[in-house]
């Protein structure tokens, strides 16, 4: 089960809404228990970039992939979940606007070279889902030798 992430692994190009576009580098770390991301995002106007890594593992015992989130913003965000339907889905339950609220992140569409990300909120307990980012993954293509 601690293999449902490989197709996370490896040197992404990434684009969203408005032009944007990042890179993102998703390893396997100590020992290959670890899935480890960074994440930069690309500004073509010299500004700062936005920044963040993820670790991620498999919980046998709970039977379930554990995230946590930071970032060059300051935020700390963990998550659960697992594979559903073919999709990778993890999940956390927060507070907006004094509100319970959950947020959730969605790989689908998996490709061997291509996936889409989704940064996902409901108001409603998940019986509605609204999309607040969503991101391109296109492998990076390797150098010929």
């Amino acid at each position: 089960m601690n293999n449902q992430f490989d197709f996370w692994l490896g040197e992404w190009e990434l684009t969203w809404a408005d032009h944007g576009r990042g890179h993102n580098s998703v390893t396997r770390i100590l020992g290959d228990k670890i899935i480890r991301e960074k994440f930069t995002s690309l500004h073509d106007d010299h500004t700062a970039p936005f920044q963040g890594m993820s670790v991620s593992v498999y919980n046998e015992a709970a039977n379930q992939w554990k995230q946590t989130w930071v970032d060059n913003q300051g935020n700390y965000l963990d998550f659960v979940g697992g594979v559903q339907d073919g999709d990778m889905i993890l999940s956390r339950q927060t507070m907006v606007e004094g509100k319970p609220a959950q947020q959730r992140m969605v790989w689908t569409n998996i490709q061997p070279d291509s996936l889409d990300w989704y940064w996902q909120l409901s108001e409603d307990a998940g019986q509605t889902w609204q999309t607040l980012w969503h991101i391109h993954y296109q492998r990076q293509k390797k150098e010929r030798d």
